[in-house]
C-alpha cells in the first residue's frame, strides 16, 4: 500500500518530496518528531500503535491524512478541513482533492491553521466507539502483474483464479495478470458469498457461473459466461451445486 500511495502522490503532485516511511504507527510518531513533515499519511490499521493512536501523539505537529478503508463512516468523520480522508486503494481522483486541500493549507499561516489536535481527538473518540468490534474485512481489490505493469484489480471484476505450482492466475472478462499468493490464501481472504472454491487450485466468482456440466469421465465442470474455460469441481465442493 505504501508503494501505491508513493507512486500515486507522484502522479498528482510532482514536486512533493516523500521525507520518510513508516512500518507501523510507534515508527511514525518517531519520525514525525525527527523530521518534521508538512503531512503525515496514516492507515488507520497498523502493527504497534494504530493510526489513530499514532494521530493522538502526533496531535498538531504535522496535517494528518488518514488512510483507511472504513468508508462507511469514515467520509462523515473525516469530511473536515483539518484532517482528511483517502480510502483505499487510493484513486487519482480523490488524490487529487486531497493534495488540493494540503497545498491550501501551504498557503496559510500557522496561525491561520485549525487546532488540529482538538479536531483529531473529537474524530478519534468518535471512530473508536465505531470499531471496537470490527468485522473481518474481505479483499476489495487484487494487486497483480501484467508483464512489466502492475494493475489493480476489484474483486468484482475477477472471474476466477486457477494456481499452479508457483503463480496463481487472475483471470478477467478482459485479460489475464499473475500473483504469488496460492488460492488456500485468497480463499480466507476474498468474501465467500461472491467466491467458491471449487477445487483446492480454484477460487470462482458465483456470477461469473453459467451452470455446470459432465465430461464423458464424470467429471464436473463448471461454465464460466462469455468464455470457453470449464473449471474442475472437486468431489468435496459439490454440494455447493447441489441447487443448481
Amino acid at each position: 500500500m505504501r508503494d501505491q500511495l508513493r507512486m500515486r502522490l507522484g502522479q498528482v503532485w510532482p514536486e512533493l518530496e516523500i521525507i520518510g516511511e513508516a512500518k507501523n504507527g510507534d515508527e511514525a510518531i518517531e519520525l514525525v518528531d525527527q523530521l518534521k513533515p508538512d503531512f503525515t499519511f496514516l492507515d488507520i490499521r497498523m502493527p504497534g500503535k494504530t493510526g489513530m493512536e499514532a494521530a493522538s501523539v502526533i496531535g498538531n505537529k504535522s496535517n494528518i491524512v488518514f488512510v483507511t478503508a472504513y468508508d462507511a463512516y469514515a467520509v462523515e468523520a473525516f469530511e473536515r478541513g483539518a484532517v482528511d480522508y483517502v480510502l483505499k486503494p487510493p484513486e487519482l481522483e480523490r488524490l487529487q482533492i486531497t493534495v488540493d486541500r494540503l497545498k491550501g493549507r501551504l498557503d496559510k499561516p500557522a496561525s491561520a491553521a485549525p487546532d488540529i489536535s482538538s479536531t483529531v481527538t473529537a474524530m478519534l473518540a468518535q471512530l473508536t466507539e465505531k470499531i471496537a468490534t470490527p468485522k473481518p474485512a474481505h479483499l476489495q481489490w487484487i494487486q497483480a502483474s501484467i508483464g512489466q505493469d502492475l494493475r489493480m484489480i476489484p474483486v468484482e471484476e475477477i472471474l476466477f483464479f486457477r494456481s499452479d505450482e508457483k503463480y496463481t492466475c487472475v483471470q478477467t472478462e478482459k485479460y489475464e495478470a499473475l500473483i504469488r499468493k496460492p488460492v488456500r490464501d485468497l480463499a480466507e481472504e476474498l468474501d465467500p458469498a461472491l467466491f467458491w472454491q471449487i477445487h483446492r487450485a480454484t477460487l470462482v466468482n458465483v456470477n461469473a457461473i453459467e451452470g455446470v456440466t459432465r465430461d464423458i469421465r464424470g467429471r464436473h465442470l463448471v461454465m464460466i459466461k462469455g468464455r470457453s474455460d470449464k473449471l474442475e469441481v472437486s468431489r468435496s465442493f459439490l454440494h455447493l451445486f447441489k441447487q443448481m
